[in-house]
């Protein structure tokens, strides 16, 4: 009984760091503020000086979306002199790329025997200068930026920062797991975005609706060879060379979710894998930047610790289960604790126009994602070898 104990226990204070962490974050992103310079008004933001901004857009097999998405992100209220979209063409077909020369944007074809999103922004990065652009934005090729977007992004630059994060929400919720994607995806900008910077820490970046001084982000993507999680790897060479990340909630850009489980296994086996990976990588890097006094990649290596939500609540569900065969209530009253910490933790997170769409069918899905998560953990070599694109549909 007592090596049980002992592993019992050593479970308990993994578990009980992820529900702290999160719960912590949650609280602080309820209650904190965001970056932004005028967070009640609605209207665009103005400006004194007109940065010009190249909008990255890498585009594997985005036939579909694609046409789509750059004729939403040309209607910006920024100068339209100031400001190109960038398509970088992976893979798409030639009427597709015909369309695309047709529109008011840069389109930089690009092949590879082994595409990633981190070759297909250097190769966007290669096709433009630091002189004619002094900020970069990456969006996703079904991306649809809100017209004020770039605004915003150029007001927080004129504030002083280089590196900002802007709010990416869903951009359909018809189905249940688009609407319990989208929910996810709030609950990360709460925990991990405004609830960081609440407490001081920089924003996480989250692979588009993101902005960088120009010199910067070639320094910070130099050398990247990931083929999964770049913003991950991004973010930590930001934060070990001193760089903070501002989060701008009104910064708003449009994201699609996933409507599909083996879309969703797909997406989730490639996200675990780079999150795997960047540990692994970074955790000494990391560490030996605290005795530096650089708390802030520390910091990075932690939330990377925290397992996704949806998993947690399995593991705790199952733990809290198991414990009631054990004997003593410590086996099963602690993990019940716990569990009732995550789901606090949990409802603070989500905001309230999301909650209000949820019913009992969402609420049944959830069972089946844990399911779906625990076998993304078992398929995560695949992402090792190979880019798992994720397929988009909507227009």
């Amino acid at each position: 009984m007592s090596i049980l104990f002992f592993l019992w226990s050593v479970l308990i204070i993994f578990l009980a760091f992820n529900v702290g962490y999160l719960l912590l974050f949650a609280v602080a992103g309820r209650f904190g503020k965001a970056d932004d310079i005028n967070p009640a008004s609605s209207s665009p933001v103005r400006a004194t000086t007109y940065r010009k901004i190249a909008v990255l857009i890498p585009a594997y097999k985005e036939d579909i979306v694609i046409l789509d998405s750059v004729r939403a992100n040309l209607q910006q209220d920024y100068p339209s002199d100031q400001f190109d979209l960038v398509v970088i063409a992976d893979s798409l077909r030639a009427d597709t790329l015909a369309q695309l020369t047709e529109l008011p944007i840069r389109v930089v074809p690009v092949s590879f025997e082994k595409s990633t999103v981190t070759k297909a922004i250097n190769a966007g990065l290669a096709s433009i200068s630091t002189d004619e652009f002094a900020i970069v934005a990456v969006s996703d090729a079904d991306n649809h930026m809100a017209p004020d977007f770039l605004s915003r992004i150029n007001a927080a630059f004129e504030q002083g920062w280089r590196v900002v994060q802007g709010h990416r929400v869903a951009k359909n919720t018809q189905s249940g797991i688009a609407l319990l994607d989208a929910i996810s995806e709030e609950i990360n900008n709460t925990i991990f975005r405004k609830g960081a910077r609440a407490l001081g820490l920089s924003s996480s970046l989250i692979g588009s609706g993101m902005a960088f001084d120009h010199a910067l982000m070639r320094a910070a993507m130099n050398g990247q060879t990931t083929t999964g999680g770049y913003d991950k790897e991004l973010e930590m060479n930001l934060l070990l060379g001193g760089h903070s990340v501002a989060y701008l909630e009104n910064a708003i850009i449009y994201d699609e979710k996933v409507s599909n489980a083996a879309v969703f296994q797909n997406q989730r086996t490639r996200w675990i894998a780079a999150q795997w990976q960047f540990l692994s990588d970074y955790f000494g890097r990391g560490m030996a930047g605290l005795g530096r006094g650089n708390t802030e990649g520390a910091f990075k290596i932690l939330q990377t610790l925290v397992l996704p939500r949806v998993l947690l609540l399995g593991i705790l569900g199952l733990v809290t289960f198991l414990g009631i065969f054990l004997g003593q209530a410590f086996f099963w009253l602690v993990p019940l604790c716990l569990l009732l910490g995550l789901i606090s933790s949990l409802l603070v997170a989500v905001p309230a126009y999301l909650w209000k769409r949820v019913t009992v069918n969402e609420l049944l899905l959830i069972p089946m994602l844990m399911l779906r998560f625990a076998r993304a953990v078992f398929n995560i070599r695949k992402a090792f070898s190979s880019f798992m694109h994720t397929p988009h549909a909507v227009k």
